[in-house]
């Protein structure tokens, strides 16, 4: 049977898909990488451990999937800057320089300032990333790393996003996908260029000055091909055969994305269309994708982007930078915590049902999700990445108990998830006042195996909720981008169609709809009180000395 591969690199793991020709996944194995953080914010990941987990998740997916022939081969990642040296050496982006630790993680938030210092500067290629870069792209931390650790930028060979490190590990070429380097590294794709007054401007004017060579020159489109195929060396890492086409790479949100909205046409044709439908991939973190055949500029929202994920399409991108992260905070620090997670060990069952069943239970006389009428949390505890574009909000609980039952933490579960859900409806109201008529979420992630936080979200932004008949979207649309440079597919679109599928679905309840409306008003209170609160500290005019010794300011 011929088949393909997907590679997928997360946050946490990589792993190695094998799929039919018609999006059936043969086998799939999981082998989780390693993040260290030597500081506050602070996220580092190493190339080698990553390409390591890579090679043994393909080997052993392919013994499981039996007698099959790997015609395409295809990888997404999470957007971490790579650094590499002159001979494919790791360069240590940690501080001390702890050796082979060279990815500096998506999540890493240590170029905060100089994301703010590149705000200020109002520069025209920021009306292609909502208006407002995030710490989380790529040059801000080109900056970071130049001031902090000049050897190491001057050492540098090349700055990969991941998803092209791989490809570039795989074929030993050196193109980009213009889904990496317009999303994360400022590339004007619907222009085909560099803008070389920004980089000069930012302080990062030798990579203008050298053609772009280290950040890349040859910027290719999603559903094209790397190189001349897998190298020999690469081959024998991974099992298979030399000369496989591999597809250019995706950033894994965008992945899930391609293998989502398969079963969304474009407008005219019958069923959901394009304008109408949002890819949700929730997992640690959580993204927000819509497409469009114009430019539509949301404030607060990354894009418009040229090329991003399809052909001839432009891609808005939102998210939310804690989703999973913050679901597990919430639990791991609550003082019931502890106890319900050693329940859960010991019945060999996730924390997370434990909580979903405490929740049923409380609400038996209540409307779903009418238990936290007075318990609100606001979920932007590492910053808001959409609509608000401000890495430095912070998140808020209203209505906490003098008690920390696990009937209580089931309430705070709950709030936390409803908070999300509003976060979410934030998005897709910022979207529809530009132009989209969103009334469908195809959604995939780890998160989506939890029925709650599917009832929720639909309830809260009145949204149905379509999942893929493969669960995981991720890997599936890392394969079709695998399938379509094998050239069993014409294009993208093609592949999509064939190779994605839909699911379940899941539908809001209308009971619900006035309680949700009051709950995600207050969301947005809560939002807004928190920046007067800012205001109101920063304009103290004077200090009054307390008893204590310590000071606090007149209003």
């Amino acid at each position: 049977m011929d088949v393909v591969i997907g590679i997928d690199v997360g946050t946490g793991s990589a792993r190695a898909g094998v799929f039919a020709l018609d999006g059936r996944k043969r086998a799939s194995v999981v082998t989780p990488i390693r993040t260290w953080h030597p500081a506050p914010d602070f996220a580092q990941q190493s190339s080698a451990d990553i390409w390591s987990a890579v090679c043994y998740s393909v080997r052993e997916a392919v013994a499981l999937a039996g007698d099959v022939s790997v015609v395409g081969i295809g990888f997404d990642a999470t957007c971490s800057l790579v650094v590499v040296g002159a001979e494919g050496e790791a360069l240590s982006v940690d501080p001390k320089g702890a050796p082979g630790q060279d990815i500096i993680l998506w999540a890493d938030h240590r170029a905060v300032a100089e994301a703010d210092e590149i705000n200020a500067g109002g520069h025209e290629v920021l009306r292609f990333v909502g208006g407002t870069i995030s710490p989380e792209m790529e040059t801000p931390k080109l900056v970071w790393l130049k001031r902090h650790l000049p050897d190491v930028f001057e050492r540098a060979a090349w700055f990969f996003d991941l998803p092209d490190f791989l490809t570039w590990r795989a074929t030993g070429a050196s193109s980009r996908s213009a889904c990496s380097t317009a999303c994360k590294w400022t590339y004007l794709a619907h222009e085909g260029r560099w803008d070389e007054a920004y980089f000069r401007a930012i302080g990062l004017g030798e990579l203008a000055d050298e053609g772009f060579s280290r950040i890349g020159r040859d910027i290719r489109s999603l559903g094209g091909t790397v190189g001349d195929g897998l190298s020999a060396s690469a081959a024998a890492e991974l099992g298979l055969r030399a000369g496989i086409p591999v597809g250019v790479s995706a950033i894994d949100a965008h992945a899930g994305g391609i293998g989502l909205l398969g079963a969304a046409r474009t407008d005219g044709e019958e069923g959901v269309t394009l304008n109408q439908s949002l890819a949700l991939i929730c997992g640690t973190s959580s993204c927000h994708m819509a497409v469009s055949p114009e430019a539509r500029f949301v404030k607060g929202v990354w894009g418009p982007y040229a090329e991003a994920m399809l052909p001839g399409m432009w891609l808005n991108e939102a998210g939310q930078s804690a989703v999973g992260s913050l679901v597990d905070f919430v639990v791991d620090t609550h003082a019931a915590g502890a106890a319900l997670k050693a329940q859960a060990k010991a019945e060999e069952r996730s924390v997370f049902a434990l909580l979903n069943e405490r929740v049923e239970a409380l609400e038996a006389r209540d409307l779903p999700g009418a238990i936290t009428a007075n318990l609100h949390v606001l979920p932007d505890f590492h910053g808001n990445r959409s609509p608000y574009a401000d890495p430095s909000l912070r998140g808020a609980i209203d209505g906490l108990p003098m008690s920390a039952t696990a009937d209580d933490l089931a309430r705070l579960y709950l709030a936390t998830i409803q908070g999300l859900a509003y976060g979410t409806r934030d998005i897709i109201d910022a979207l529809n006042d530009e132009g989209y008529a969103i009334d469908t979420i195809f959604a995939t992630g780890g998160w989506t195996k939890n029925a709650l936080f599917l009832r929720e979200h639909a309830n809260a932004t009145g949204c149905r909720i379509l999942l893929p008949r493969e669960p995981d979207a991720v890997l599936l649309g890392a394969a079709i981008l695998g399938a379509v440079a094998s050239g069993v597919f014409s294009d993208m679109h093609t592949a999509m169609n064939a190779m994605s599928h839909e699911g379940e679905e899941i539908r809001p309840d209308p009971r619900t709809r006035a309680y949700h409306r009051a709950k995600s008003a207050i969301a947005r209170e809560m939002h807004v009180n928190q920046l007067r609160y800012r205001r109101r500290m920063a304009t103290a005019d004077d200090a009054v000395a307390n008893g204590d010794g310590t000071t606090s300011p007149r209003l």
